[in-house]
């Protein structure tokens, strides 16, 4: 898989909602209303990880869940990064 330029990173940053650009990854962070949906939220994502074989690096603290997601055989961001953002923000 392809390493995205600089500026297909951004025109597919500006695609999305609340990621950021974080070295040569993307992060967004949920907030939810307790652990319980904090948990059920980590459930779909990892269902949806296993799916396309794609998986986040991901940090949860009690209510708090962050993704970060980068093509590590490609040393950077890819399509396939941006297009699990998009299919993790469909979960909400």
């Amino acid at each position: 898989m392809k390493k995205l330029s600089t500026e297909e990173i951004h025109h597919h940053l500006d695609e999305l909602q609340d990621w950021k650009l974080e070295g040569s990854a993307i992060k967004k962070n949920w907030q939810f209303e307790d652990f319980r949906a904090a948990m059920k939220f980590i459930n779909e994502v990892a269902d949806l990880a296993n799916r396309y074989d794609h998986h986040p690096e991901l940090f949860n603290v009690y209510n708090k869940v962050s993704l970060k997601f980068s093509t590590h055989d490609a040393g950077g961001l890819t399509e396939r990064d941006f297009k699990m953002a998009k299919e993790v923000d469909k979960i909400q």
